[in-house]
């Protein structure tokens, strides 16, 4: 028996459905799995729940039409620092919203993860979130009796995780110092789709370094399907390999307040991924400059 994974973007996009809870990894404009999120514009998908601490991966989708609940820690391009098409359509009443701080957002995911209806917190009481979250208190069961947040679960249907290198079993490795909570979107997931710059047949034989195994964030067992996509974060960041591509994201944000300017974004996503690489630079993709924090 074999236990291969690999699969197309096609066949990825081929297993959701509408109204779906899709979790989003990445952190704004870095390590976004934007080939995965442009599958998604190019499908019929709709009336779709999104997680994310979100880039231009919210941007795109709330400017398709794709979304019908946003459940968010930030939507921010960081140089750019709101993102131009996620304020577009909150500000028209577009998607309905539950903003989350950050730490919040992570808490439902790791409560998912653990199966749990739900994780205590400090972190939100006293604050608006109580007033338009909806949220509920629980008190300790223990002397000190503490009243604290209950943070419910964040059950995702499925994940989207892009990293740097996979194998055809669900192996995978996330290089860069940055991944933040991306091990927590699928753990939470029922199913957790993975595209890589680098899909190769078997991880321990390519790539046989004993450190290397600290960038496995999660395990295989929860890798539903491993998509190969080379310069599948762009126009995000996806170090060590390459920077965001800000020229890009000048001229995306500039679109949204022009005229027309969603169907020029979309026209070239439209075109297919290999046309939308080779419009927005191919191969110089990989010379883009890390950015400096």
């Amino acid at each position: 028996m074999t236990f291969d994974k690999r699969m197309t973007a096609a066949d990825f996009v081929g297993q959701l459905k509408d109204g779906m809870t899709i979790g989003i990894a990445g952190w704004g404009p870095r390590r976004k799995p934007m080939a995965l999120v442009r599958e998604i514009l190019r499908s019929p998908l709709k009336d779709l729940t999104i997680v994310a601490y979100g880039g231009p991966d919210v941007g795109l989708l709330c400017a398709a039409g794709k979304v019908r609940k946003l459940i968010f820690g930030f939507v921010s391009l960081d140089a750019i620092p709101l993102e131009p098409w996620f304020r577009k359509a909150r500000e028209s009443g577009a998607i309905d919203v539950l903003e989350l701080d950050e730490g919040m957002l992570q808490w439902g995911l790791k409560a998912a993860a653990m199966r749990l209806p739900f994780l205590p917190t400090r972190v939100g009481l006293g604050t608006d979130i109580m007033t338009h979250g909806g949220f509920k208190t629980v008190k300790s069961p223990y002397a000190d009796g503490e009243e604290l947040l209950a943070m419910p679960a964040l059950r995702l249907d499925a994940a989207l995780i892009h990293v740097s290198r996979a194998d055809r079993f669900g192996n995978i490795q996330a290089l860069g110092p940055d991944t933040y909570y991306d091990e927590w979107f699928a753990r939470a997931a029922d199913k957790a789709y993975v595209s890589a710059e680098e899909v190769v047949e078997r991880m321990d034989e390519s790539y046989p370094d004993p450190a290397d195994a600290k960038t496995s964030i999660f395990e295989r067992c929860f890798v539903t399907g491993v998509i190969p996509a080379r310069f599948g974060a762009h126009p995000t960041s996806m170090p060590p390999a390459y920077g965001w591509d800000m020229g890009y994201f000048k001229s995306y944000a500039a679109a949204a307040g022009e005229e027309g300017g969603w169907d020029r974004l979309n026209a070239d996503i439209a075109a297919g991924e290999e046309a939308y690489l080779e419009r927005v630079g191919g191969e110089k993709i990989a010379s883009l400059p890390l950015p400096i924090f």
